[in-house]
């Protein structure tokens, strides 16, 4: 087991998470970021002793994350499945038909206050990105979309949302993360992004949005480049640990 330290998920995003909860989110950043591998067996003993928990926490953990189906539970344990790059894909189309179906909602709605959100949520982005904070910036980056999502108050459309956030979350910690590293200039882009989002919310323009969601997420395939670039630098990282 790493030292906590060297954790993946973010420490602070978990003072008052339940300790299946922290071994959920840690085991699934270790799989999505290529640390555990696809193909790779999960004994509960093992995860017990590695997070130095109970049995307990860590079969709850495992029945979370098959139900995000990156393991399959068998019954010699559990198996890696992890995540493919077809399914990142996957997972952005879901997010472009939620976000697109909840903009027709929108334009029938008073949005100044929504708006007033967003614009205070992209300044503490680019707070983060002054600061080079990968993770703040994660972590503001998926609120900026939940609070477009829940300002519609559609109970269906919240829980799809849910159901993808955790995988796409740790997702975006990756990408960020490598982002950060090897592409900072690109933030630029990003926030002129956001801002073009806030301002199809504010005109109701359809043409703007429909641009706007296309920025958005026709760099889905950049995202996938440095996922599997973090993927190689961790796996490098590891093998160098165990020499």
């Amino acid at each position: 087991m790493a030292e906590s330290g060297e954790f993946l998920y973010p420490a602070k995003w978990l003072s008052k998470a339940s300790t299946g909860y922290r071994v959920t989110c840690e085991l699934r950043m270790r799989i999505i970021s290529g640390g555990i591998g696809s193909g790779t067996i999960l004994s509960e003993n093992k995860l017990a002793a590695d997070f130095a928990v109970s049995r307990s926490p860590v079969r709850e953990a495992l029945k979370i994350l098959a139900s995000e189906n990156i393991i399959r539970l068998e019954r010699m344990g559990a198996v890696v499945i992890g995540l493919t790059e077809k399914e990142i894909a996957e997972i952005y189309d879901v997010r472009l038909l939620i976000e697109t179906f909840v903009f027709e909602r929108l334009v029938r709605m008073d949005i100044n206050e929504l708006v007033k959100e967003l614009s205070k949520i992209l300044e503490m982005m680019k707070v983060a990105i002054k600061y080079s904070d990968a993770d703040e910036f994660s972590y503001q980056d998926v609120l900026f979309h939940e609070t477009i999502i829940c300002t519609i108050n559609h109970s269906y459309i919240l829980m799809i949302w849910n159901n993808l956030k955790p995988v796409m979350e740790s997702f975006i910690l990756l990408s960020m993360r490598m982002r950060f590293k090897e592409k900072y200039d690109d933030f630029t882009r990003i926030v002129n992004n956001h801002e073009l989002y806030i301002e199809a919310i504010k005109t109701k323009d359809r043409a703007l949005m429909i641009e706007s969601l296309h920025q958005n997420f026709d760099d889905v395939q950049g995202k996938v480049e440095d996922l599997w670039m973090s993927q190689q630098i961790l796996s490098k990282r590891i093998e160098q640990e165990k020499d």
